[in-house]
């Protein structure tokens, strides 16, 4: 499909039925059932022979759900490696971030970085990881639930970029983490996206967001964009458009960060709160799906065109009708059937030039501006026609 990277659960020893990997019980020995070291290490091997690299969880909060006996868990088996008995509420988040950082998640053993040789465990384990296996980014789990002095260590004994969980729509709450680690998955663009694309909200829900970003984040282009992950029920649980959810992936592809795609969106899967949100891809791999070709022309033009490295410029915007550009690259998108003919006149081409949707093939010669027809839910991304040539040479 074209992908640079790899993301992979985290590969620690888990207890009985931790399969997601976040039931730790040993921080020096691999969740034998992924494989084994060398397999790992192969893994990372042949992915670096593709120039691609492999981005890890992990997990620093809590360990596997053993109850107060920590007798099986290796390295922290006393009691003070933990933080006292008591269970985070629902309330407690945005009320109360002292037991959000102090108490357990679903009933999780929480550990304690305030103790020297918990924290000294965790940074110099961090560390030896990512040097041992040769690991290129980090995906941090329940960044919010650790103190952030202790995050700004944890990144600098990493020594590579990582990006950070923070399960939480409040803007500056989440940017905030910013100051500490590279980079958070993008939960309040995620929240902006569903309520265009599955909640049929307007395009101005998006554009206050991404303004809002801008002024909220050290680094926008650092942030991990995504429509699914393992954490929440997919995009399609409860609905059945799958025009929404390719809308919805083609402009994380080209948005402002960079873009994550969550297995089984490209087969459109909808499962619900995990584990309904982690299906079996074996099973149903299929390589024509029209999203999974899609993914692949919109990854292709991303990375001819380099489009992380110019401007997000809006060229057109209503209430059911997006267009925007990076670079020589023109995506226009909608949330509704029929959104009508739309003549745009502010575009990154030049009069005369001749401009094709690398999904369908249709060309057009730009007259006065593009013109630009949606209905059918479709998603269109125009590309200048040589630029197609080329890539079909090569």
């Amino acid at each position: 499909m074209g992908f640079d990277a790899v993301w992979v659960s985290p590969i620690i020893k888990n207890l009985d039925g931790g399969y997601h990997g976040y039931w730790a019980t040993d921080l020096y020995s691999l969740n034998e059932n992924f494989g084994t070291e060398q397999d790992f290490k192969d893994l990372i091997s042949e992915l670096h022979k593709r120039n691609m690299w492999i981005m890890v969880g992990v997990v620093a909060n809590h360990m596997g759900p053993v109850g107060q006996d920590y007798s099986g868990i290796n390295p922290f088996n006393q009691p003070e490696h933990y933080h006292d008995y008591c269970i985070i509420n629902a309330e407690d988040f945005g009320n109360d971030q002292w037991r959000v950082e102090n108490c357990r998640l679903a009933d999780l053993p929480d550990l304690k970085q305030e103790n020297k040789y918990v924290r000294k465990t965790l940074l110099s384990w961090i560390s030896n990881l990512v040097k041992k296996y040769n690991i290129d980014g980090l995906r941090i789990d329940t960044i919010p639930h650790m103190p952030k002095d202790f995050w700004k260590e944890f990144q600098n004994a990493a020594g590579v970029y990582t990006v950070g969980e923070a399960f939480d729509g409040r803007l500056d709450f989440v940017a905030d983490y910013q100051n500490y680690i590279d980079a958070l998955l993008n939960y309040p663009l995620r929240y902006a996206i569903n309520d265009v694309w599955k909640y049929d909200g307007k395009f101005e829900r998006l554009q206050q967001q991404m303004n809002a970003n801008r002024n909220a984040f050290k680094d926008v282009d650092a942030l991990g964009v995504f429509v699914d992950n393992h954490d929440n029920a997919r995009f399609l649980h409860g609905i059945a458009n799958r025009n929404s959810l390719e809308a919805a992936t083609i402009f994380g592809i080209f948005a402002e960060g960079i873009p994550i795609v969550y297995y089984g969106t490209e087969q459109y899967y909808g499962g619900g709160d995990d584990p309904k949100n982690r299906e079996q891809l074996w099973t149903n791999f299929d390589t024509s799906s029209n999203l999974y070709t899609m993914l692949k022309e919109a990854i292709s033009v991303r990375k001819s065109h380099q489009t992380w490295g110019h401007k997000y410029v809006e060229r057109y915007i209503d209430d059911h009708f997006l267009a925007f550009s990076r670079n020589d690259v023109l995506i226009a998108l909608t949330n509704t059937g029929n959104p009508g003919t739309k003549l745009v006149t502010y575009h990154p081409f030049n009069e005369g030039d001749v401009v094709c949707n690398i999904f369908d093939g249709e060309c057009q010669t730009v007259n006065n501006g593009v013109t630009i027809n949606l209905d059918g839910y479709l998603t269109k991304v125009y590309v200048k026609q040589d630029s197609l040539v080329v890539k079909e040479l090569s």
